[in-house]
This record gives structure tokens, C-alpha cells and sequence, in this order.
């Protein structure tokens, strides 16, 4: 077995590998680049080495330094992770012509599969179903749009190096092929230094549902079952879980055998994924191979209870497969829900900046959070906007959906934006709760984006009562404090006034061992709660129901976040709730006659000059964050008065680019 290996990775995938390594006794290597000089997984590891600036292409891609940090450090095997050099054969070739394990696949499994053409060719020779579509490399936008044609509408272009949902386009006409074409090869150019594209028949109402497969390096192979990733944005997945809840056994079982002989196909050895589109009749096509660890893993290892990490590092160190597939035995249900850094009310665009606070939920046999951030760290706008995966477990999955939704309450980050209501809106709705979900689940429910309105809370009075309460204990505190003296001692009013919104309600609260008895719409609420001032989470009960609501005091303002919905509430005298209504509302800022920067990134694309006229639709420029291309359009017709940012700046959000006439 290895007693050092390297993770050549960052973020929370490289603090996996580390918890796991150090509970086998291995010591492990970090690298790092400048931006993550301070980072997690660098403060984890036994060892750490800096690569290079914050750029990935000049730190975590540049094989040479990965290799150089092996041989200053002993390491004598290397986990990827997933992202960065995962999948790149080049990298396993030149390990092992160092001498360096490489945890993962061999050259041979990873160049078969690693490109899409390839992959989709020998699946066909394996027997495995696949989607109909062209096999060859498309050389140009025109001849894209002639493939399509004679495959017909809708088709979806990929890159052929492509993952994580980069590079690929849905093209329904000509001229979505066409832009289509464009987009994917800059994006796969960009992310992979591959810009190959090919293009295949677009399943209509698709499921994506993968199977993990595990081989070893004596023949054995097996497969863990499956994940349902139906939930995606953007061709991102948003929410995972283990099981599926549309497969039925046959299908589950002659998807694992496809699996399992693709595998065998390429002689494959260690963790992989199969991925497969499912339609409404269960009929399933290969997708593609993954040939690393997925991000959603930890849902297969909840309900088989093993470590797919250790099973990586054992099965690359010469150990056979511990279990063969009689053994494989899944028990309950897991679900994982991707916590990002970014703003769902403004179209999900990318968040940076410091974690000012940041408390996930503790962990415990129902709840488990993997990160790579912590309170007082940095989020890059150089990498993935991921902060963490929370993984909650369950004997059914209407418990792991439960142990999900109160797991979500308690997750408190401040500093950044992040997508937690998302979340809890896709973890209620109807569709996901009856498992009636597709890829498009998410386009089609929130076709005009993601807005507060989405998230209203469906027990207001809850919030009421609880804000009254925390108001209640305030207003005690500052009695206590300013009516010390003789002759100015205060009394605290049972009587107040609730504002929330445009609405105004009387609440009256009197004070009652462990909290307080709130009179909120002629309605008794017993609130009976420890909390102590400064506390960003309310634990208590009300009505001897147990709640969680996270809290923070604003000013005048108490702002109150609970299953998803966040709520600002005034807790007032009468007299201050009768003037405040005769304040008068500030008029926001006119920003008609800019092009504002709507995210933080760097411009790399810059359509138009000064004194050029453009029309409502128009492409003006292009924002690249986080591994994505963001192209901003114009809202009208106008003229470019001043270009105030130029091509390669590093923009905040908000920040003027151009000025129209």
C-alpha cells in the first residue's frame, strides 16, 4: 500500500481524498495555486506545494509541475479527483513513465472513452444502446447546420473532450446550430484546450440516470447501482440521488450490465460512470463514460456503505475488488444538493468574495457535508463556483427529503451569494417530490429564471411569531441597560405592531418560562427557545414543534431565512408603524443608459466601438467566469456613446462597460 500520494486537485474534492487517505494512515500532498494559497485542502494535507498563478492552465493542468511536486515530496501515487487532469491520458502516460501510480484508469480506458466519438463506437461494439447522431468531428457552423438537417431538430452539439456540461448546446433551427457551433467550440477551447465538436439527435423528455462501476486490475468487475442527476441547470446537475425513483428492477439491472460490459470492453480498472438518457418508456442510450470519481458519489456510498475513494487508492495500489456483485447490497436512500456561489435571483450568476460567515449543518448519520471552504476563506472567480455538497440519508427517500430540507435551514453562509433557496424550492416542488422529473424540469418550471416570488413562505405566522419574540428579548436587554439608574427605568410594551411588506398586524407577546406566548391573528403561539443575542440560527419549538430559522438583525429589520424563503420583518411601536408609512420610497438609480457588468469576471469580448449604432437582441460582449461564457445582449436600440472597459479587464458587478446616447 502507499504511504504518500499526491491529490492533484483543489476545493472540496481534494479535503475528500485527504480524510479518506489519512483514515487508511496515508500521508497526503496538496498543490496549490496563488489564489489558493490559503485554501482548505492546503491546510489538510500533511504537505503542501505551489504550483503556479491563479490561472489553472499555468497551475493545476500543467502536468509538468504536478509530476515535479511528486518527486520533491516522495509521493508515490496521485489522485485526481475529478475536473482538471481526471481524464487526461497524457497525464497517466507520463506518471507512469515516472514511476507514479495513477489513481484511476489505465492510458488505454481513458483514451477510449475520454473522447465522446470514440466512446459512443466502441459502446455500439459492446452492445450497449446508444443515441443516433453523427460519429465524426464537425468542421464548421455549415456543416453542422447540414447534419442537423438530415438528423432533424432539436440536436445537441458537444464537445467531443467536453464534461460538466461545458461545451454542449441545444440547437432546435438553423441559427441555434449556428451559434450553437460557436459557443461550444470556444467553450470546450477554453476549458479542455480541445475544441472539437460533434452533434447527435437531442432526446426529447430525457431522465439522465448514470451506474458507478468498480474494476480492479484482475479482470473483476461490478456495478453499485445507479444515480438519478435528472435535476440540472445549464446542463449542470443541481441535485442527485441514489436510488432512482423511475427505474424499475429490469431496467435497473440491464442498464448495470451494459455497464459492466462496456468496462470490460476497455479493460477498465478502478471508479467509473456509466451515464445514460433515459426516456418516458425507460428506453436508455449511452451518454457517455466518465473515467473519475463523480462529484455526486457520496449518495452510491451512503446506500452501499462503501468508500469509493479507498476502493480507488486500494485497487491502484494491486488490491483485488473487496466484494464481488452478489455482495453489492444498497439500503436506503441518499439524496446530494449542490451548494454554489451564485445569485438565483439574478439569473444564477456567479458570486465572489469572502465567506463572512459560513456554518454548514453538523454532521451525523442522516446529514453529510463535504467542502472546501471555510469561514473567513475566499471564493475565486478563477475556479468552480461549488462551495459544498450536503449528502442527507434516509430509510425512505421521503426521510432523506426531510433530513434534506431541515439540513438546508441550518446552512447559514453570509459574504457571498449562494443557492440555498434554489434548492429548497426544487426539494418541495411537486414534480421532484413524486419523482416526475427530466432534464428540462427546471427550464420548464422557472422558465422566466428564479424570483423571490417562487419562494413565499407557506406559514408566515411562523416567521411572526418568532421575529416578535427575538424583538421582545432586545427591547428587555435595552431596558435593562438604560433603566439601571433611579427614576429612569423602562418598561417594555406587550404590544406591537409587525411590519412585513405592505402589511401591518398587531402582535402581542407576554413572557412565559423558556420564551414567550405570542397573540399573532387571534392565535396562541407558545415560542420556547434558548437562543442568546448574536446567535445566527433560532433552535427552539413553536407550538412544541421543533423549528430552525436562521436570523440576523438589520438595523430596524429582522431578517429571517426558513425552508428557502427569506423574509425582512419590523418589529414596531403603533406610533412608529403610523410614521413609517408616511415616509416616502427612494426612486432607484437609472441605469437605462449603461451596460452593466452583471457578475464579476474578466471581458474577453468586446462586439462594439463608439458611435455604433445597436439593435434590441444584439450581442455587445462576452464575460468569462468560473469556466463559463456569459454573453450580454442589448435590452434596445441605441447608440455606443463612451466604451468605458476594455477587453481583458477584470470586472466587479455593477460596473459600467458601455454608455449609450
Amino acid at each position: 500500500m502507499f504511504t504518500k500520494i499526491l491529490i492533484a486537485n483543489r476545493g472540496e474534492i481534494a479535503c475528500r481524498v485527504i480524510r479518506t487517505a489519512r483514515s487508511m494512515g496515508i500521508r497526503t500532498v496538496a498543490v496549490f495555486s496563488e489564489a489558493d494559497r490559503d485554501a482548505l485542502h492546503v491546510t489538510l494535507a500533511d504537505e503542501a506545494v505551489g504550483i503556479g498563478p491563479a490561472a489553472s492552465a499555468e497551475s493545476y493542468l500543467v502536468i509538468e509541475k504536478i509530476i515535479q511536486a511528486c518527486r520533491d515530496t516522495g509521493a508515490q501515487a496521485v489522485h485526481p479527483g475529478y475536473g482538471f487532469l481526471s481524464e487526461n491520458a497524457e497525464f497517466a502516460r507520463q506518471l507512469a513513465e515516472s514511476g507514479i501510480a495513477f489513481i484511476g484508469p489505465n492510458v488505454h480506458a481513458i483514451t477510449s472513452m475520454g473522447d465522446k466519438i470514440t466512446s459512443k463506437r466502441l459502446a455500439q461494439e459492446a452492445g450497449v444502446n446508444t443515441i443516433p447522431g453523427h460519429p465524426d468531428i464537425i468542421e464548421n457552423a455549415d456543416e453542422a447546420v447540414a447534419i442537423a438537417e438530415q438528423i432533424g431538430y432539436p440536436v445537441m452539439l458537444k464537445a467531443s473532450a467536453g464534461g460538466g456540461g461545458k461545451g454542449m448546446r441545444i440547437a432546435r433551427n438553423d441559427d441555434e446550430c449556428r451559434d450553437g457551433f460557436l459557443r461550444a467550440t470556444n467553450e470546450a477551447r477554453s476549458s479542455f484546450g480541445d475544441g472539437r465538436v460533434f452533434l447527435e439527435k437531442f432526446i426529447e423528455e430525457p431522465r439522465h440516470i448514470e451506474i458507478q462501476v468498480l474494476a480492479d486490475k484482475q479482470g473483476n468487475v461490478v456495478y453499485l447501482g445507479e444515480r438519478e442527476c435528472s435535476l440540472q441547470r445549464r446542463h449542470q446537475k443541481v441535485i442527485e440521488e441514489a436510488p432512482s425513483p423511475f427505474l424499475d428492477d429490469a431496467t435497473r439491472v440491464a442498464m448495470g450490465e451494459q455497464a459492466v460490459a462496456l468496462a470490460r470492453a476497455v479493460d477498465y480498472e478502478s471508479a467509473g460512470t456509466v451515464e445514460f438518457i433515459v426516456d418516458a418508456e425507460r428506453n436508455f442510450y449511452f451518454l457517455e463514460m466518465n473515467t473519475r470519481l463523480q462529484v455526486e458519489h457520496p449518495v452510491t456510498e451512503f446506500v452501499t456503505g462503501l468508500d469509493l475513494v479507498e476502493l480507488m487508492i486500494r485497487v491502484a495500489a494491486g488490491d483485488a475488488l473487496p466484494v464481488t456483485q452478489a455482495d453489492v447490497r444498497r439500503e436506503g436512500w441518499a439524496i446530494e444538493a449542490r451548494v454554489y456561489a451564485e445569485d438565483p435571483f439574478r439569473g444564477f450568476l456567479p458570486s465572489v468574495g469572502r465567506l463572512v460567515r459560513y456554518l454548514p449543518p453538523p454532521a451525523s448519520a442522516a446529514v453529510r457535508v463535504d467542502t472546501g471552504v471555510y469561514e473567513g476563506g475566499e471564493v475565486s472567480m478563477h475556479y468552480d463556483p461549488m462551495i459544498a455538497k450536503l449528502i442527507t440519508y434516509g430509510a425512505t427517500r421521503g426521510q432523506a427529503i426531510m433530513h434534506m430540507r431541515e439540513a438546508l435551514n441550518e446552512f447559514y453562509i453570509r459574504g457571498v451569494s449562494h443557492n440555498i433557496s434554489f434548492l429548497a424550492a426544487l426539494i418541495e416542488h411537486p414534480r421532484f417530490r413524486d419523482g416526475r422529473m427530466s432534464t428540462h424540469m427546471i427550464a420548464e418550471e422557472y422558465p422566466d429564471g428564479f424570483h423571490p416570488a417562487d419562494m413565499i413562505h407557506d406559514d408566515p405566522a411562523l416567521l411572526v411569531v418568532v421575529a416578535a419574540s427575538i424583538h421582545r428579548q432586545y427591547m428587555q436587554r435595552a431596558a435593562g441597560i438604560s433603566g439601571q439608574l433611579p427614576g429612569y427605568e423602562r418598561k417594555v410594551s406587550d404590544r406591537w405592531v409587525v411590519v412585513m411588506g405592505s402589511e401591518r398586524q398587531a402582535v402581542s407577546l407576554q413572557p412565559a418560562e423558556g420564551g414567550h406566548d405570542v397573540t399573532f391573528q387571534d392565535a396562541l403561539f407558545q415560542v420556547r427557545s434558548d437562543w442568546q443575542f448574536g446567535q445566527p440560527l433560532f433552535r427552539g419549538t413553536v407550538n412544541g414543534q421543533d423549528v430552525c430559522i436562521q436570523v440576523e438583525r438589520r438595523n430596524m429589520h429582522y431578517r429571517l431565512f426558513h425552508w428557502g424563503a427569506q423574509v425582512d420583518i419590523m418589529v414596531l411601536t403603533a406610533r412608529a408603524a403610523e410614521l413609517l408609512a408616511c415616509m416616502p420610497e427612494k426612486a432607484p438609480l437609472d441605469t437605462s443608459q449603461f451596460l452593466l457588468s452583471p457578475m464579476p469576471g474578466m471581458l474577453t469580448q468586446l462586439s462594439v466601438d463608439k458611435g455604433h449604432e445597436v439593435r434590441a437582441g444584439q450581442d455587445l460582449a462576452v464575460i468569462e467566469a468560473m469556466k463559463m461564457e456569459n454573453v450580454l445582449r442589448s435590452e434596445r436600440d441605441g447608440t455606443v456613446e463612451e466604451v468605458l472597459a476594455a477587453v481583458g479587464d477584470t470586472l466587479m458587478v455593477d460596473q459600467p462597460i458601455l454608455k449609450f446616447a
